[in-house]
């Protein structure tokens, strides 16, 4: 009888680059056909990876981002050890991070070499950065022996939406218009300088609800001040057709609802990934950051950026206070790359 393989992943902490993680998952189960793969996580992340169908089980990751926490380390990789997993994939580089693995004794250890963890693993590879330039290489090659080049195309991250699922949402939040969706992407975890400002979304949204479209605000409650920054820019007539659903869904509940968009104009975002995995035409506005280490994995998105000789600075607020990079960026240029990506 064949033995089948069970593989534990620790997971990212971030909701891009537990996207991007599904394009490993993906290469494992070609590898591996039929293998078994968990995914060590955030709590958060269930309702991301229970839409992967690569993934068997999501296991809560019940310790904070950045906490050593050492005995609950220890505990959860015995716990562990009853699974019996014939290999750990660790993707955070640090220390701290291989530690269950470890306590758990699984066999074959595979990481990137970081923060002197090379004797918790026992594959632990020189990342050679040139070779994979981008986060979504530097996970899939963990998939692969050493040294073994990476397939010419890598599968793309595709999250799964049913239309009963994406309907029962939109009844639940009385989404039932039937004009055509457009969904705007405001916030952004890491800082200002990632955010397209509100007056260029304002404009952009007004021009989308005047031709016939309806326009959804997506976000966290963090990102309730912004939106309401833009629903406040637009006539009442105009408003009525810009819904704001920062905070009122879960995050399984904005996947079906981004799912529904005939279009997505984002920052570059957690949401951004989500949109692209979800195969949504979109359109992603860069400012201090860049699409040159992890951008969105589809062949349906617009890559925008004025290229500034002070961009991409990669900082959370503007150092030099006038975020020309975002401000400069014109809604007509917006509408004109959406135009063009729908036709």
């Amino acid at each position: 009888m064949s033995h089948t393989m069970k593989i534990l992943v620790i997971g990212p902490a971030w909701v891009g680059d537990m996207v991007m993680a599904q394009t490993l998952f993906a290469c494992l189960q070609q590898q591996h056909p039929g293998c078994v793969i968990d995914v060590l996580a955030p709590q958060w992340c269930r309702e991301l990876l229970a839409r992967m169908p690569q993934v068997h089980a999501a296991l809560p990751m019940p310790i904070g981002h950045g906490e050593l926490a050492l005995g609950k380390r220890r505990q959860i990789g015995r716990e562990l050890a009853a699974h019996h997993y014939d290999q750990a994939l660790v993707l955070p580089n640090s220390l701290k991070s291989a530690l269950i693995p470890w306590f758990a004794g699984i066999p074959l250890r595979t990481g990137w070499r970081g923060e002197a963890r090379g004797w918790l693993l026992n594959d632990c590879r020189h990342l050679d950065k040139s070779v994979y330039p981008l986060m979504v290489q530097r996970f899939a090659a963990l998939a692969y022996s050493p040294d073994t080049p990476l397939p010419t195309r890598l599968p793309q991250p595709s999250l799964q939406s049913d239309p009963q699922r994406r309907s029962a949402v939109r009844q639940q939040l009385g989404l039932a218009s039937t004009r055509t969706v457009v969904a705007l992407c405001p916030g952004a975890e890491f800082g200002p300088a990632k955010q397209w400002p509100a007056r260029h979304y304002a404009a952009f949204a007004a021009a989308q609800v005047r031709a016939g479209k309806q326009v959804w605000l997506f976000g966290s409650a963090r990102d309730a001040a912004v939106a309401g920054a833009i629903r406040s820019q637009l006539d009442e007539e105009l408003r009525e057709h810009c819904i704001d659903l920062c905070g009122r869904t879960t995050l399984s509940e904005a996947v079906d609802l981004l799912a529904e968009a005939a279009l997505v104009v984002s920052n570059d975002s957690g949401l951004m990934h989500i949109a692209a995995a979800l195969a949504r035409p979109l359109v992603v506005l860069y400012g201090s950051t860049s699409a040159a280490f992890t951008p969105p994995l589809t062949d349906r998105a617009k890559l925008m950026s004025l290229n500034l000789p002070c961009s991409p600075c990669f900082k959370r607020e503007c150092p030099l206070k006038h975020l020309d990079c975002l401000n400069k960026l014109e809604p007509q240029q917006v509408l004109a790359a959406a135009e063009e990506l729908t036709g």
